[in-house]
């Protein structure tokens, strides 16, 4: 109890020797308060705060390299493949064309690249008999692989079209193609992915010696005889002969080129 009484002693006189300091503000008379005055806004028209300045104006120039004219047509393609063929089947995809654990090698690199190209299609079944490249080679002897339909499904690996570039094929013949390849194809300008209408693995046998005419959209087997129509590889041939589409676009005038 004397410790509460304390306390409520202690309270009150921090209270009492609180209001003999607090301060009271004398009252503020209307006169005394000043108010600010504005004068009218004036509003300038919206066009007199723009002038148009002579240095704006834009002047388009066509660039003679962006004329169709200028740029070349596969139709007068002079561009013949002629070796030996490598032929495969169905649904070849990227992990057999170039396996994943190949892929940290840099194309770039001129030691890497050639290394990669040993390594294309190692990744096929051992139903393939005849290897694509021979031991202890970095190059293969078939310069033209045939396959069939949906070549190079799968990932969308660039290094898939590089590794065969890099092993020596100049052109793949298929049925159809997976679109990824397609493009990889054309954008590295590593081989020529051409397309037939009829099933030409069907038709060719692995070590058959071929001749494509790029010019005339047509595959030679001598080894049989017969003769194949192929589909024009359009505009994707001058991008593909060009070595790719960073060395088209500098051809062209797209981009500056390398100094």
């Amino acid at each position: 109890m004397a410790a509460y009484l304390s306390h409520v002693s202690c309270s009150a006189t921090f209270t009492s020797s609180a209001s003999k300091n607090s301060f009271s503000p004398s009252p503020l008379s209307p006169s005394s308060i000043k108010v600010p005055t504005f004068s009218p806004l004036t509003v300038k028209p919206f066009s007199s705060m723009f002038t148009p300045h002579a240095a704006h104006a834009i002047t388009l120039t066509a660039h003679a390299t962006s004329t169709p004219s200028s740029i070349p047509s596969d139709t007068s393609s002079t561009t013949t493949f002629h070796g030996l063929c490598y032929v495969i089947g169905d649904n070849i995809d990227t992990d057999q064309i170039i396996p994943a654990e190949y892929l940290t090698l840099v194309p770039s690199n001129p030691d890497e690249y050639e290394k990669l190209g040993s390594y294309a299609l190692v990744g096929l079944p051992s139903s393939y008999a005849t290897r694509f490249i021979e031991p202890n080679e970095t190059k293969t002897k078939y310069s033209i692989v045939i396959g069939g339909a949906n070549f190079g499904c799968g990932s969308s690996r660039e290094h898939a079209p590089v590794a065969l570039g890099a092993a020596g094929v100049k052109a793949v013949v298929a049925e159809s193609y997976a679109r990824i390849f397609f493009r990889n194809s054309v954008a590295t300008g590593e081989v020529y992915p051409l397309e037939s209408d009829v099933r030409i693995c069907e038709e060719c046998t692995t070590g058959d010696v071929l001749t494509i005419e790029l010019g005339k959209s047509r595959l030679i087997n001598h080894t049989t005889g017969k003769e194949y129509k192929l589909k024009p590889i359009g505009d994707a041939g001058p991008v593909i002969e060009a070595g790719g589409i960073f060395a088209y676009a500098r051809k062209t005038g797209m981009i500056p080129s390398q100094s």
